[in-house]
């Protein structure tokens, strides 16, 4: 069975079809490290997808080489090669006419997994992912849209693969869910460590999300690859920076919290627990008409302050 998070590494990735001008993908060379998040981010037209699908080997590769664990994708047997990867995408694909637990425990039973062993890591799955093991016994159509997306994601770490592709997953879900969802991930990820590749057309999404985002030009060719904060503090060139947006600076703001600040002495004011991002003081600031905040700990406790001209700067 798979394992711990796995190396990704594009190397001159191309994707050319017979029937279209241009590259889909245009030598893509880019590293993920293991159990990082990548995002995938760009207009229209930038490949994002198409690369992704060229990892586990949906579409081939015109040209170029992906390497997991410095192994060639073209050098695996195509069925071991997808087995260990979890697949999540947009429209979750979960088989009606089967449970929550089997839907879970499609690939280990494919690797002879016997069904105590499914029974009891479908429920510790759906306890991951933030649903009670009552679930397994449900039939997709009887979840909501974002309890489906849960037990998507369970399924593709049912294997516990060492690498995941994610495509869109959480697009066609509403705002207020797919925030919770989002931080869902966030808070798995932490506790799994795998290395994920994530396609999503929102900037904010990406900047939330990834370790690393790479940002696509039209034609599949790479524009920057970095960390969000750097991308956002040093746009490569004007076509990253329009992609961004102009409010880069206050997307900049919501990567760092009150806690990674230097803080003023304690100080009265609106209180704000210093968990909360610079992005999220500022609106209290705007919002309460204040010029300082004081800054509680877990416990309530006041231990320090934030000055607007400190968030500015």
């Amino acid at each position: 069975m798979p394992g711990q998070a796995a190396e990704l590494v594009f190397d001159e990735a191309t994707k050319v079809y017979p029937s279209r001008e241009g590259a889909a993908v245009d030598h893509l060379s880019l590293t993920v490290p293991a159990g990082e998040i990548c995002v995938l981010v760009g207009p229209s037209g930038g490949g994002k997808t198409t690369a992704l699908r060229l990892v586990n080997r949906l579409i081939p590769l015109t040209s170029g080489d992906i390497r997991i664990d410095g192994t060639s994708i073209n050098d695996q047997d195509v069925v071991q090669l997808r087995r260990g990867i979890g697949y999540v995408i947009q429209q979750i694909g979960l088989f009606p006419h089967m449970t929550v637990e089997a839907n879970i425990g499609t690939v280990p039973r494919l690797y002879g997994r016997s069904r105590s062993w499914i029974h009891t890591r479908a429920h510790e799955l759906l306890e991951l992912v933030g649903l009670d093991p009552s679930y397994a016994k449900r039939y997709p159509s009887q979840l909501s849209g974002g309890e489906r997306q849960r037990v998507g994601l369970a399924r593709a770490l049912a294997a516990d693969p060492p690498l995941m592709l994610m495509d869109e997953p959480f697009a066609a879900i509403d705002p207020i869910v797919r925030s919770r969802l989002q931080d869902e991930f966030l808070r798995l990820q932490q506790e799994v460590r795998k290395t994920v590749v994530f396609v999503t057309h929102d900037v904010d999404e990406a900047i939330k999300l990834g370790d690393r985002m790479a940002i696509l030009r039209p034609g599949g060719k790479l524009a920057q690859y970095d960390t969000p904060t750097r991308i956002l503090e040093s746009p490569h060139d004007d076509f990253v920076a329009e992609f961004v947006g102009a409010d880069r600076a206050l997307k900049a703001l919501a990567l760092r919290t009150l806690a990674e600040l230097d803080l003023g002495p304690p100080g009265d004011g609106p209180r704000v627990q210093r968990t909360a991002t610079a992005r999220d003081a500022l609106a209290l600031m705007i919002e309460k008409h204040a010029d300082v905040l004081a800054v509680v700990d877990d416990a309530g406790m006041v231990v320090g302050s934030v000055s607007r001209d400190r968030l500015l700067r």
